[in-house]
């Protein structure tokens, strides 16, 4: 039995991508650097499906059909060169080889040219929904080479996540060139950073200021959940907090510690921000909170060291505090995009993929973590102006922004006296009122800069480069 495609890393996303390829009536080759994986799978959850399994990457080249197609599922970094090594050698001209982990852009540029040299095409291809999509759809983010793509479309096409009215339109498209897809992927990722803490910083307002119970907030995100805000992790932040602890009865979420992982995507989103001068302050705010939540030992001891302010009980409308913290985090998440797809813009300027920003949304609307309602929002402003400067002048964005800003501010006003940290909510607002600013604070930045360093300065009210001798003025 010959294979239509294989793949190499049976970890988790890996074994359910076999599953869903073979359950859409492909022919899967199977290899693991721990081959006793290969067995366990054929045994159990692969049992009787078009499934063949290798045992050294010669047998697993060897079952391909032409041209061939492997499909690498590791961890980033050297383990994708090394199977890239490995497996390269044993191809012919033509064979495409796919990586579908989540490889640093950088690296997939790189592999992109130093296989083509050699005959080989290579894709770059992001693919996200955890386990589950995976499994059962998730949103897939191919960069390449468009004729390599087209080979392997078929198989990713239907794989992936459908939405639509009939449930028929997959959230599988190609994105660019080289390494286009995976860059996607990473701004696809910061965006969830954000998204994720602007949620848990709504959650820290209810509770802390409104002294909700975790029950009452499962309500409050189900509510959110049926309109502008409708996205899977709203839906299930919802789920969490009705949930509860079988070993104590407590709510789950009391019983988790406050120290929150993180892999490299989030960083990676950050650092492309400083390198194109393309501001993500709330995507980056959400990175740091991870470092800072994982200094758990250190806040604890700071607690009893470092007072915040005398919190008083809060007396206001609660019904209407309520609703402008759901203002606030729809706000905050309109900035948030807007960031991550200013950045995809940089990139794209940078390395001439010539990004479809809207059709990029799409990808998103299904499969993915961030699957929300509002991207279909984010395809119509892209739609309406495929050159839209920012997500925040688009003028459905700009209006339902304008209509949140009391809420908003109200919001974080009342954290800030209350000493509970919103660093992600603070964060946005403040670069929606540094991008709405016609004149900033930077032409003293600047006086500074060339009083210390002669880094020269513009004029207002003509045109050129000046430098001032600031030192003889006041010497």
């Amino acid at each position: 039995m010959t294979a239509d495609i294989g793949l190499i890393g049976l970890a988790v996303m890996g074994e359910n991508l076999v599953l869903n390829m073979e359950s859409r009536g492909f022919t899967v080759a199977v290899f693991n650097r721990t081959t006793s994986k290969v067995d366990e799978l054929l045994a159990g959850r692969g049992k009787g499906k078009k499934l063949v399994g290798a045992h050294t990457i010669a047998e697993f080249v060897g079952s391909l059909k032409k041209p061939r197609k492997v499909m690498i599922m590791v961890k980033a970094g050297a383990p994708v060169d090394a199977v890239i090594a490995e497996v390269a050698p044993l191809l012919d001209s033509g064979d495409i080889l796919i990586d579908g982990g989540n490889s640093q852009w950088t690296d997939t540029i790189r592999r992109t040219k130093a296989l083509e040299a050699k005959g080989l095409r290579f894709l770059g291809v992001g693919v996200s929904g955890g386990e589950e999509g995976a499994l059962r759809g998730p949103s897939i983010m191919p960069g390449g080479t468009r004729e390599a793509w087209n080979e392997v479309e078929p198989i990713f096409t239907a794989i992936s996540a459908k939405v639509g009215p009939k449930g028929d339109i997959p959230c599988c498209s190609f994105v660019g060139p080289d390494g286009a897809g995976h860059y996607v992927k990473m701004v696809h990722n910061g965006i969830e950073y954000g998204d994720m803490q602007l949620i848990c910083e709504a959650y820290a307002l209810l509770e802390g200021v409104l002294g909700l119970s975790p029950d009452e907030m499962s309500a409050v995100f189900a509510d959110w959940n049926t309109g502008d805000l409708d996205s899977f992790l709203i839906e299930i932040t919802s789920n969490i907090l009705k949930t509860r602890d079988p070993d104590t009865g407590k709510p789950f979420v009391d019983v988790i510690l406050d120290k929150a992982g993180q892999k490299g995507t989030g960083a990676w989103t950050g650092q492309s921000a400083l390198e194109f001068g393309a501001p993500a302050p709330t995507l980056v705010e959400a990175v740091f909170a991870r470092s800072l939540s994982a200094q758990k030992t250190n806040r604890v001891n700071a607690s009893s060291i470092l007072p915040g302010p005398s919190v008083t009980k809060f007396d206001g409308d609660r019904i209407a505090f309520v609703a402008a913290v759901r203002d606030a985090l729809y706000a905050s998440k309109i900035c948030s995009y807007a960031q991550g797809f200013q950045l995809l813009t940089a990139a794209s300027e940078h390395y001439k993929w010539d990004l479809d920003l809207g059709r990029t949304a799409l990808l998103w609307r299904g499969g993915c973590i961030i699957r929300a309602r509002f991207l279909d929002d984010i395809f119509e402003a892209y739609q309406h102006d495929s050159k839209l400067a920012n997500l925040l002048v688009a003028p459905a964005f700009a209006a339902k922004v304008t209509a949140a800003q009391d809420g908003w501010r109200w919001v974080v006003g009342e954290a800030v006296k209350r000493g509970i940290p919103v660093p992600a909510f603070a964060s946005a607002l403040s670069y929606y009122d540094g991008y709405r600013s016609a004149r900033v604070s930077a032409n003293l930045l600047q006086a500074q800069r060339d009083y210390f360093g002669s880094h020269t300065f513009e004029r207002t009210d003509k045109a050129g480069v000046y430098h001032h001798d600031w030192v003889g003025l006041h010497s």
